[in-house]
């Protein structure tokens, strides 16, 4: 516990516009997959199909679209972002292996990697001071 605290001491204390800006426009990124997949089931069996017999397609579908959504609103309000950022982590790790195994999109690849090294970077870095977790910890 005395860890998560000086992480977030340290966050505060480090906590600029920019970080707050790129925290949000990842959670909006999560949110817009997360509706995309939702509305395009098909899409998400092809990208799972070169890891078919690894994961089950059923359990994937309904663990990536409601992590993404539900995951990135949190995100976005700055809300439980070390654990939104967690759950999305088996996600973005699988879509950069999918690129290995199957077909090769560097764009995907791009995209998917960014969006890994964000959510481990808010991981430790947490939802700095412009977020509600910091808002409902100074009107408790």
């Amino acid at each position: 516990m005395g860890t998560i605290k000086s992480l977030n001491k340290w966050a505060n204390a480090h906590s600029y516009y920019p970080l707050d800006v790129l925290r949000i426009a990842l959670g909006a990124f999560l949110v817009v997959k997360g509706f995309n997949f939702m509305g395009n089931t098909l899409e998400l069996l092809e990208l799972i199909k070169p890891m078919k017999s690894l994961v089950g397609e059923m359990i994937a579908i309904h663990y990536v679209v409601p992590a993404h959504f539900i995951g990135g609103l949190l995100i976005v309000f700055g809300l439980l972002t070390r654990w939104a950022c967690i759950a999305q982590l088996p996600i973005l790790i699988g879509a950069v292996l999918i690129n290995f195994a199957g077909e090769m999109v560097t764009s995907n690849l791009v995209l998917a990697g960014i969006a890994l090294l964000l959510c481990v970077f808010f991981t430790f870095y947490g939802s700095g001071k412009r977020s509600m977790d910091k808002y409902l910890k100074m009107y408790q």
